[in-house]
């Protein structure tokens, strides 16, 4: 369901529309990391994230009469914002509805693109569940935050663009929420080079990759309790399990205090905001999660900056100034 093909296809659909978002090595940090990783700033996309990847690439894939009505979705905050500039670009409505769980922020942002805005139940789930109704009743087409081919082939240009900048790549770090952006650059990544190795990182309070790999099968979680709300399905789906089953070495957790301090590490080190979902990736570098042995260029995903300026420097605050285990 994603080849090269649909993958360049995507890159076209996308081209001039958003960002190519640049590689930056983290050379002279402290402290010595066993590895200088690469960073792809993939938070400074437009909307803060690489959901607007997918969504676009989706939306344009749609027939002008399948999206004239607009389309519908429900999202954390990143997705939402990737649909709602997607619509806006293509000059139809968006209808967002959020969890109770999302920051005033991300509704803020959403209306100033244009969006409607919903809000449906305490977590993702729910809000899903809504949208799914609201749009069956009107016949419109909804956009899957982490599902679907064109998710994927959006999502793995990421991937196209880290592999077009440092073919030499050995290891991926990707942050896993529902499993569309390291599906996409997994698969994408094991048809260009086969040898590279594909880490996943999740929240320990929302491990709900690991755990259905765990168990070979979808497994919902009961709860999920982390500070990475974009990174907090339930449960991710049968199709993003598959492509980690085949694509993923690995899938390790990382803790809130870790994930605070590799926002702080990045603030220190290169003045970069960024959210806990989108430090999530480097904090298991950090934390000596991943076993870096004979690895000498690894990249990083940086996958999202959307959190209000007040909370982020309040969070970062409380924290040692790196993480406990780097060095």
């Amino acid at each position: 369901m994603l080849t090269l093909k649909t993958v360049a296809e995507a890159q076209g659909r996308l081209r001039g529309r958003i960002r190519r978002t640049p590689l930056l090595q983290a050379v002279g940090t402290r402290p010595q990391l066993l590895v200088t990783p690469w960073l792809k700033l993939e938070h400074l996309q437009v909307t803060g994230s690489f959901k607007v990847r997918g969504a676009l690439n989706t939306l344009l894939s749609l027939s002008p009469d399948e999206r004239a009505g607009g389309v519908v979705t429900a999202s954390g905050g990143n997705h939402g914002l990737g649909v709602a500039y997607a619509a806006a670009q293509v000059g139809v409505p968006a209808t967002v509805f959020l969890p109770e769980s999302s920051p005033p922020v991300a509704e803020q942002k959403l209306r100033a693109l244009g969006a409607s805005v919903r809000r449906h139940g305490r977590v993702w789930d729910d809000a899903w569940i809504a949208a799914t109704a609201f749009a069956d009743e009107r016949d419109l087409p909804t956009i899957h935050p982490f599902d679907g081919p064109t998710i994927w082939a959006g999502q793995a240009t990421v991937a196209a663009e880290i592999l077009e900048d440092l073919p030499q790549v050995e290891l991926l770090l990707v942050a896993i929420g529902g499993g569309g952006l390291i599906g996409g650059i997994a698969r994408y990544a094991r048809l260009r080079n086969p040898a590279i190795r594909i880490i996943g990182v999740e929240p320990r309070g929302a491990p709900s990759m690991r755990a259905s790999l765990e168990a070979g099968s979808v497994v919902t979680l009961p709860a999920v309790q982390t500070i990475a709300h974009n990174l907090a399905p339930r449960a991710v789906s049968p199709n993003t399990l598959a492509l980690a089953q085949a694509n993923v070495d690995e899938v390790v957790l990382v803790d809130d205090n870790a994930i605070y301090a590799a926002m702080r590490w990045l603030w220190e080190e290169f003045t970069l905001v960024v959210e806990p979902s989108g430090a999530a990736a480097l904090a298991a570098l950090l934390t000596r999660a991943v076993d870096l042995a004979g690895v000498e260029t690894a990249v990083v995903v940086l996958c999202g900056s959307n959190v209000d300026g007040s909370t982020f420097f309040q969070s970062i605050s409380n924290v040692p100034g790196w993480p406990t285990g780097g060095g």
